[in-house]
């Protein structure tokens, strides 16, 4: 992440006014997930065939995905944009009438897109065994010395937000958002400024009673929108720096908040 940027962002998908006159952070999706994984959480979140993907469906939702995640500065990586461009063709395709041929069926366009789906699925749940295996022998096994400290790796990302995505987050904050007041001159937010600093502040502190919290709580009943998005993204940089981490109880239940401990190093 880096603080350089005094823009607002634009791109293919669509552009939105900045929310607040400020410097800002642009926290790079690719850190977090791809868009592999962005297919799979509407495919799951809505309870669809991954076999037989609604391609219009899906097409929409997720150029209206980039969107909105464009609007809270969040920087999409190539593959983003590459994956827009393959749904696109793929509903473009399955809107031609198909051509005749004598004697084979017809290829579905979504074969490969389907294909790279479920493999990527499977090899997504065979990490998360592996993962849930070495946690049970930790439990079981004395721990050696931490040596974290002093190695230069980031943190597994993947790891901290153990069954929440980033994108149950992102959905967890449109609901947040939605309960947020119109305003009708969306400039008068400046009057809010507030900086991703001051707010990951706010959040270590929040977190010193070393209780979870809920994924709603963060945010103050009296905050606008400007602070809500700044506050996320304060999130998303602890998390990504391995002091928070984010889970679910149960599929599409609440996100708790949680500081990470020393035995989760």
């Amino acid at each position: 992440m880096q603080e350089d940027r005094t823009d607002a962002p634009q791109d293919a998908v669509g552009t939105e006014a900045p929310l607040v006159n400020r410097p800002v952070y642009q926290v790079r999706i690719e850190a977090f997930e791809g868009p592999l994984d962005l297919l799979l959480h509407l495919i799951r979140s809505q309870e669809l065939d991954i076999y037989d993907i609604p391609i219009a469906q899906i097409t929409d939702q997720y150029l209206e995905y980039l969107e909105f995640m464009e609007s809270l500065d969040l920087a999409l990586a190539g593959e983003f944009l590459e994956m827009a461009a393959t749904l696109i063709r793929i509903k473009v395709r399955m809107l031609l009438p198909a051509p005749e041929k004598e004697g084979d069926e017809d290829e579905d366009p979504r074969q490969d897109l389907v294909r790279r789906l479920v493999e990527y699925k499977e090899f997504k749940e065979a990490a998360r065994s592996l993962s849930e295996r070495e946690d049970d022998r930790r439990q079981h096994h004395p721990r050696a010395v931490d040596v974290s400290p002093f190695l230069d790796e980031e943190p597994d990302t993947e790891e901290l937000l153990k069954d929440v995505t980033l994108f149950d987050l992102v959905d967890a904050l449109r609901d947040v958002l939605s309960r947020v007041p119109h305003r009708i001159d969306v400039h008068a937010v400046d009057l809010e400024e507030v900086t991703v600093e001051e707010r990951i502040d706010h959040l270590r502190r929040a977190m010193q009673a070393g209780r979870p919290m809920r994924f709603s709580e963060l945010f103050e009943e009296t905050a606008g929108r400007a602070q809500i998005v700044v506050t996320f993204i304060a999130l998303l940089e602890l998390i990504k720096r391995g002091e928070l981490r984010a889970t679910q109880e149960r599929v599409f239940g609440d996100i708790a908040i949680a500081a990470r401990t020393e035995e989760e190093s």
